[in-house]
């Protein structure tokens, strides 16, 4: 078991991989992690909590030298449950089916399920998750759970006990797909705390059958034959009437408050958490930990429950109403190592925010910095801890980071004023200091500072530069201002290192008052200074302010600058 030291921190990673051994107990062979997800809809940054969460606890598991399986479970199974946004309404008819069953709207994948799933195992592979993959669908409809569903039925009364006591009259939320699907299953037994004994006890069975004549769940069992094990039921939606055999058939699914706990004991799961509204009184983890216990002889696994993560900016996520931000869009502009790191930096009881906007430059400030901290073995504590979790994995090893670690708000400042193509950009980034041999070198880095600022940098905020002096301007410049831009390009250095631009940038106002480049600046020459960096401005790229005038500068090259500031 880890232990903290100066040279061996710890975090809530060890501490969770502590629990899972202790689960599991000593001289286990093999340590279950899991994790699950219904793909109702884009999979996004909220949802991606569940499977990081699970993949660093594996990943510690692993570097202990232990036998880890993190064992994923695709709730494709689950109802298709509305129709969102953008897709046809003829798809209402498919309300009611297994997600696997749904077709794909956008006819891209085999069905609703698989279309997002897709994206997301791109998005993980690219960020070094593996996971050995479950599909509930092939699960069930295989016959795996036939005898867990059995004991179930054999244990409806004691199931329905369980339940009971967390029945309220107040009407749950659901906070979750799966609780959702929850309340669905059982919106009879938990609707009122004062069920009568009267009550069919048919109105809370645990096993829910799809239709066979159209393939909703919209079914009510009418019998059961405990001796046979037939089961018979009517269709609310086409009016079949069938019996399925439950030793035989498999054509359903139990209720998911019943299947969670099920799928703890088939699978000898040690740890697995899940958002945090799967830990209040009455939902799925409460009632599941008394029910694998009283029904399948199991035990819970090791549990945490972990906050939302959102977008700034943006209400709390739904997958279920499109829209959101998934793990691909987030790789578009952030390194893959530094998505990981914002989700193990973190208490999993931390909600927060991932940024898109602005603070994106902050962001790889950020881990530029504990990437330095990093390379001295000296500084390392729990926040190097975390660089190193979200740096490699034991089997990709590192992840692409670049050659050249050149800083993003320079990237996107070269990327807004040239506008160019990537050769370009790093043209100019080899004259501003950062020397390299080829744009590979850059990468991932350079396309991500690309991609951000053409979609995330408001227009308003773009660098713009001018296709051609601005005439009238030139025309009504004063003596002082005549003075500057024409001290500006006599002294351009031809080189247009970045250094010697700076020096002659912000130098100008001091050769206009008589004094050297490398004279301190008076009180007189900032004032200059401040009018002749706006001057610039205007006369470059039709704006007040802008990108860093040195930067400016070097990315449009002497000529372009020339031709802007002298008069047609």
């Amino acid at each position: 078991m880890a232990r903290g030291g100066a040279q061996n921190p710890t975090d809530w990673v060890t501490r969770a991989a502590d629990e899972a051994v202790r689960h599991a107990g000593d001289g286990a062979e093999l340590i279950t992690v899991a994790s699950g997800a219904s793909p109702s809809g884009p999979i996004h940054l909220g949802n991606l909590r569940e499977f990081l969460t699970v993949h660093f606890v594996a990943e510690e598991l692993r570097g202990r030298g232990l036998t880890v399986r993190h064992l994923h479970s695709w709730d494709d199974y689950d109802r298709f449950r509305k129709v969102p946004a953008g897709v046809d309404e003829s798809w209402n008819e498919h309300i009611g089916r297994p997600l696997s069953a749904v077709p794909d709207p956008w006819d891209c994948h085999t069905n609703w399920a698989e279309h997002f799933k897709a994206p997301l195992q791109e998005a993980l592979a690219a960020m070094g998750c593996e996971m050995d993959e479950l599909s509930q669908t092939e699960l069930y409809r295989a016959g795996t759970y036939r005898e867990q569903i059995l004991t179930a039925v054999r244990n409806r009364d004691r199931i329905d006990a369980v339940l009971a006591r967390y029945r309220t009259k107040a009407a749950p939320v659901a906070e979750s797909e799966q609780e959702a699907a929850a309340l669905a299953d059982s919106v009879t037994a938990d609707e009122d705390s004062e069920v009568s004994e009267g009550v069919d006890e048919l109105a809370r069975f645990p096993f829910k059958p799809y239709c066979r004549d159209c393939g909703r769940d919209t079914t009510t069992v009418t019998s059961y034959d405990d001796e046979s094990t037939d089961l018979a039921y009517t269709c609310t939606a086409c009016s079949f009437s069938g019996v399925t055999n439950l030793t035989t058939q498999d054509e359903g699914k139990l209720v998911w408050k019943v299947d969670w706990p099920m799928r703890w004991a088939f699978e000898g799961v040690d740890f697995e958490p899940a958002g945090i509204d799967h830990a209040t009184p009455g939902s799925s983890f409460t009632v599941g930990k008394e029910l694998v216990k009283v029904i399948y002889g199991g035990r819970a696994p090791s549990f945490f429950g972990y906050s939302f993560v959102g977008v700034a900016g943006m209400a709390k996520m739904s997958s279920s109403k499109g829209g959101v931000p998934t793990a691909a869009d987030a790789l578009k502009v952030l390194e893959a190592p530094i998505l990981r790191w914002l989700y193990v930096r973190r208490q999993p009881k931390q909600a927060f925010n991932v940024e898109f906007g602005p603070d994106v430059v902050r962001l790889y400030d950020e881990w530029d910095a504990l990437g330095r901290k990093a390379a001295d073995p000296e500084k390392r504590d729990a926040q190097v801890l975390a660089f190193e979790r979200a740096s490699a994995t034991t089997s990709a090893g590192r992840l692409p980071t670049p050659e050249v670690v050149v800083p993003f708000r320079t990237l996107a400042s070269v990327a807004d004023v040239t506008a160019g193509s990537a050769d370009l950009i790093s043209q100019v980034i080899n004259k501003v200091g950062n020397e390299h041999e080829s744009v590979d070198q850059l990468q991932p880095r350079l396309d991500r500072a690309m991609q951000w600022t053409t979609d995330f940098v408001p227009v308003e905020d773009r660098t713009i530069v001018r296709e051609s002096a601005d005439a009238e301007r030139l025309a009504s410049l004063s003596d002082d201002e005549s003075r500057w831009i024409s001290l500006l390009l006599e002294n351009l250095p031809a080189s247009l290192d970045l250094d010697e631009v700076t020096s002659v940038v912000y130098g100008v106002p001091k050769l206009a008052r008589g004094l050297a480049l490398d004279d301190a600046p008076t009180d007189e020459v900032k004032a200059d200074q401040k009018a002749f960096f706006k001057l610039l401005y205007n006369l470059l790229v039709d704006k007040d302010r802008g990108p860093r005038l040195p930067t400016l500068v070097v990315a449009l090259g002497a000529d372009k600058l020339r031709s802007l500031l002298t008069a047609p």
